[in-house]
């Protein structure tokens, strides 16, 4: 072969590596709801002492995670300003794979299509309606928004109550990918629905966690007196919630905020305002008011701004971000929080008033952010066998500080991938971004494996067994992906409602590349004070403990777990594949048999009442 044939072979090569490197990142759904996890546990449904009358409506503007009790039996479905595209107005019903607690339906299966969220109204008495009352049932629905598209094969359905006390499918539509929302208009005619006991249901079918299968609901009105082109809306409200008022961060400490205000804060504040009224121009007010939570103090003070607003139009209200802040805390590590408040004076008020207020909470805690802290998808990448791969997210300090650790928000895979491990790493260099020639690692953290919100919260805290001094300046940390055991793909949130850039970079074969996909990667430094780490500790070899000790470790035949409580405590072991090779309970010690065991790395787990102990990894000789 020629060296020009051997140039161009070569460059091929090069140009396949590069393309197969970018083709390693990908999306899937998320797998898990942390902000229904933490709700108190309930009963299935809530009923009304006595049947609601006409006219029923609901656009979901309860502070909550769950639908109203006022207005429905069950919780299943997840109330939310973030999974919405272009929202009729602020506040969806959500339907996916997810119970009410935020878990999967079933956590062993990817692909069994099953009858999953269920949305169903209390009780409404149509005993006094007649077939000629042009009776109505309205709503809008959306697949997917800004979650993940339902499959073919699932679909969402519109169950009605009969007299008799069965249901009866009204409507369904299949899974597809994203769509606007499109309204429904149910007549309601037929007697067998004209009862004191009426109720209607929304259920989506859905291929639990494989997807997920999102669908947003919105703007629901039953009434008499309608007809099939009665789809106007008569209302006027706020469809997203107010940004942020830091100008690329979410979050971040007061005292990194404080050094660099000016750079820091966004020159303006923005929302969106919609008339939803076919008729118009009506005439609003839109007003602002921050306050800093801490003390009180009232930061601005937005005189309002006046304007006719015209029918189905939407306006994005602007106002310039204060320059007023409060002065730090005596306490550097101190939490700070303002409160932005916009709200509406309409001349006509018209419709729902739940969507005339919306509100922000700036937040300024131990930890630099880009996500605002829900997750609507999740992250990973897919790599070789033989090649470890790596996810580093760009960071910035305007004074020095210390990094105690890092936050990580992990999505829920199926099966659980508890016996992955991976490295935290921290760089003040990448190589090729920024003008970079080589990596400089700062720090790197080992053999951590992943935890979930089920067990403390939605992110998993991971304390660094050294503090890492870092300068004013960019810096990057992420996770390195091991090459061994599986240890790929693990699944990260993906926060989609980040506009702009997501400062994330990641790296399959030799070199780094800027992340294509939209969204922020929730993955926070955690800077300043000290904190406890959560359940899941960095897990090391041999004998150290996290209040309990695996003697001898490496073993043969037996090992003996040794713990110093005297309450009953389940530990659990694992092969590297997840499996569950044996369970059981103890009070301080117990022996476990391991003789049978194939010669490995096994991870064993130990939890009381429900809360982890922590895990630590067992060597089979």
């Amino acid at each position: 072969m020629s060296q020009f044939y051997k140039y161009i072979v070569a460059f091929c090569f090069l140009l396949v590596l590069g393309q197969l490197a970018r083709a390693q990142e990908h999306t899937a759904a998320v797998g898990c709801n942390p902000a229904l996890y933490h709700q108190p546990a309930t009963k299935a449904l809530y009923r009304t002492t006595s049947a609601l009358t006409l006219p029923f409506f609901e656009d979901f503007t309860d502070n909550s995670p769950y639908p109203n009790s006022a207005r429905w039996q069950d919780r299943e479905a997840f109330v939310n300003n973030t999974f919405g595209f272009r929202p009729i107005s602020k506040g969806v019903a959500t339907l996916d794979a997810l119970n009410e607690h935020g878990v999967p339906y079933d956590t062993f299966s990817n692909y069994n299509f099953r009858y999953a969220d269920s949305l169903t109204s209390q009780s409404i008495d149509l005993s006094t309606s007649v077939p000629g009352d042009s009776l109505y049932l309205s709503f809008f629905y959306q697949p997917q928004g800004n979650g993940f598209y339902p499959l073919e094969g699932d679909s969402i359905i519109l169950y009605m109550k009969l007299v008799y006390g069965g249901w009866m499918k009204i409507w369904s539509a299949p899974g597809t990918a994203l769509q606007p929302f499109k309204q429904v208009m149910i007549p309601i005619t037929d007697t067998l629905y004209m009862h004191s006991n009426f109720s209607f249901r929304f259920v989506n079918i859905a291929a639990l966690n494989f997807c997920n299968a999102h669908w947003n609901v919105d703007y629901i009105r039953l009434d008499k007196n309608r007809n099939m082109y009665d789809t106007a809306i008569s209302d006027i409200g706020y469809t997203t919630t107010p940004s942020f008022l830091l100008n690329d961060y979410t979050s971040m400490p007061y005292r990194q905020f404080y050094a660099n205000r000016t750079a820091e804060m966004a020159h303006y504040f923005y929302d969106s305002v919609a008339n939803l009224n076919l008729m118009g121009p009506y005439g609003i007010t839109e007003n602002y008011v921050a306050t800093a939570l801490n003390t009180g103090a009232t930061l601005h003070a937005s005189a309002g701004i006046t304007q006719n607003l015209a029918g189905s139009s939407v306006t994005g209200y602007v106002d310039t971000a204060y320059t007023s802040v409060i002065t730090p805390p005596a306490d550097p590590y101190a939490s700070v929080v303002f409160e932005n408040k916009f709200y509406i004076q309409q001349t006509a008020n018209t419709g729902s008033t739940g969507n005339d207020t919306t509100v922000r909470k700036q937040v300024f805690d131990n930890y630099l952010a880009y996500d605002d802290g829900s997750a609507e998808q999740a992250y990973y990448l897919t790599l070789y066998p033989t090649l470890p791969g790596e996810i580093s997210i760009e960071h910035h300090l305007n004074v020095a500080d210390t990094m105690k650790g890092m936050a990580i928000y992990f999505a829920r895979q199926v099966p659980r991938p508890s016996y992955k491990t991976f490295y935290i790493k921290v760089y003040s260099e990448l190589a090729g971004v920024n003008g970079a020639v080589a990596d400089n690692v700062l720090y790197t953290q080992r053999d951590c494996t992943p935890g979930y919100i089920d067990s403390i919260d939605e992110f998993y805290n991971y304390k660094f067994d050294t503090p890492l001094p870092l300068p004013a300046g960019t810096f990057y940390a992420g996770i390195f992906l091991l090459a061994e055991s599986g240890d790929d793909s693990l699944y990260f949130g993906l926060d989609l409602n980040r506009i702009g850039g997501n400062h994330t970079y990641y790296k399959v074969f030799s070199d780094w590349n800027p992340s294509l996909i939209q969204g922020a990667v929730m993955m926070r430094p955690l800077l300043g004070k000290n904190f406890v780490g959560s359940g899941v500790q960095p897990v090391r070899d041999g004998n150290t403990t996290y209040g309990f000790s695996l003697v001898p470790n490496p073993a043969n035949t037996t090992v003996r777990i040794q713990i110093s409580s005297e309450e009953e405590t389940n530990f659990e072991l694992t092969d590297v594949a997840g499996r569950v090779v044996r369970t059981g309970s103890l009070h301080q010690n117990a022996d476990v048999d391991i003789s049978s065991l194939q010669p490995g790395i096994y991870l064993v787990r130990l939890s009381q009442g429900g809360v982890s102990l922590g895990t630590q990894k067992l060597i089979k000789q």
